[in-house]
């Protein structure tokens, strides 16, 4: 007989597994510089953020089991075949090697090891040979994907959690301000949501559910569940357990960014407010705890993504690399891009997002939501096409002022700043996707009819 459900024991492993890969650079630089920027707008500033770095990333993670997909190449080709292969490479990409990854190097570096080194020693070279033996253990790990609950889920969680939740509790025992004190700034005055909203962006955490969610799955099947409905109903309840943990640190966390602000001003990014605050409390101590707490986050997102990327493009080329190899060329580009710096890698990486994530979205939407179409495919390009269109004004404005110049997208931007409805919030693909959801049904009606 088929086994049917998970022990209490080993659902808390594998969420515990999840958790360990979500959870990184973003996840603890985003939150508290958000708290500071919100202020006494904490509540819904708290509610915008956790809807796009929890709620958005365990609905893809529940898409890829609820529709038995193997993979996010098989969700993304109910669009077309084409487009499938297309988006999942340019997604994986984002959140592997190009993007995701080294900036998990160069931040655990920069706001935790850095701080702790002599002046003298400058940045470049410390960052080499830091960036160097990160990344040779995040290919030890990657390169034995069987024991992945093990290291992430039974190891390094724990080591993180311990360390993060004494400077978290550290500082909230002793706030240096109440949150009505806090002043917000002004884009948080007139409503905090949808920038905090925006925000969540940077964890970059709701396309990093569409890459996670084989991962599980496959944990799940190792773990004896063979069923296809038995797999997703346990892919849905680790998820679920998994949103609850983080939704509360993102609390936590915020509310720790607003109370600083008695002791410091807004700072520049949550990296710099984390060390403020670690090195207020704690002292060198402080300094120390945060050092260990950022790399090893950083390391557990690093060891799953390489390990979702590269067991992805070995599923998609099978003429091709096997999964060993793919490991060792992601790990290997990302200690190179790591190495160009934090500023660079942010800057270039707000463009693709603004682009990707409503794409990703509405994919998850229409995946949770497709019975009620019968997962149509006219319903999935009409809402695709006309997200992606009215995603590309986001992209545009997104870049850097140097490309926006010689792009020449400004009368690009103009017409979507009168034509697209919440364009001001960064939000301006929301209507056009509904009106391509109306588009989509109407011609599978008409079809229907004829």
């Amino acid at each position: 007989m088929k086994k049917q459900t998970l022990t209490l024991s080993q659902r808390m492993l594998v969420a515990g597994t999840l958790f360990g890969m979500f959870f990184g650079a973003g996840n603890l630089i985003f939150p508290v510089h958000l708290g500071q920027l919100a202020g006494r707008e904490l509540l819904p500033a708290i509610a915008g953020f956790v809807l796009t770095a929890v709620g958005i990333p365990i609905l893809a993670v529940a898409a890829i089991g609820i529709t038995h997909s193997d993979g996010l190449q098989a969700l993304a080709s109910r669009v077309g075949r084409g487009y499938g292969v297309v988006f999942t490479c340019v997604l994986y990409l984002t959140i592997g090697p190009c993007f995701a990854i080294p900036r998990c190097a160069t931040t655990s570096f920069t706001t935790g090891i850095h701080p702790l080194l002599p002046a003298v020693w400058g940045e470049r070279i410390p960052l080499l040979v830091f960036s160097m033996l990160f990344f040779a253990l995040v290919l030890f790990f990657s390169l034995r994907p069987a024991g992945i609950t093990v290291w992430i889920g039974k190891i390094i969680n724990p080591v993180f959690l311990i360390f993060y939740g004494i400077l978290v509790f550290s500082a909230l025992l002793h706030p240096g301000a109440s949150v009505a004190a806090a002043q917000p700034e002004p884009a948080y005055q007139s409503g905090a949501f949808f920038p905090a909203f925006i925000e969540g962006y940077g964890t970059m955490d709701a396309i990093a559910g569409l890459a996670f969610g084989i991962v599980v799955i496959d944990i799940v099947r190792q773990m004896g569940v063979t069923g296809d409905e038995a797999v997703s109903r346990e892919v849905l309840h680790s998820g679920l357990l998994t949103g609850v943990l983080m939704a509360v640190i993102y609390a936590l966390t915020i509310l720790m960014g607003a109370q600083s602000r008695g002791l410091f001003e807004v700072s520049e990014n949550g990296g710099i407010a984390l060390a403020q605050i670690a090195g207020h409390y704690l002292g060198r101590a402080g300094s120390a705890i945060l050092a260990v707490t950022i790399t090893f986050a950083c390391l557990k997102t690093s060891i799953g993504l390489v390990t979702s990327c590269a067991e992805t493009f070995a599923r998609m080329f099978p003429q091709g690399p096997a999964y060993p190899a793919w490991a060792v060329l992601f790990t290997v580009f990302s200690f190179a891009v790591s190495n160009v710096g934090l500023s660079a890698i942010i800057s270039y990486s707000l463009p693709v997002l603004m682009l990707l994530y409503p794409l990703a979205i509405t994919l998850v939407m229409l995946a949770l939501c497709g019975g009620t179409f019968g997962h149509d495919r006219r319903v999935y390009r009409s809402v695709t096409a006309f997200t992606l269109v009215a995603a590309l004004p986001d992209f545009a404005r997104s870049l850097p002022e140097s490309a926006r110049t010689a792009l020449h997208v400004q009368p690009l931007l103009d017409l979507a700043a009168r034509w697209l409805p919440f364009y001001e919030r960064s939000l301006g693909w929301v209507v056009p996707a509904l009106l391509g959801l109306a588009v989509g049904i109407a011609a599978k009606k008409l079809r229907k009819s004829s």
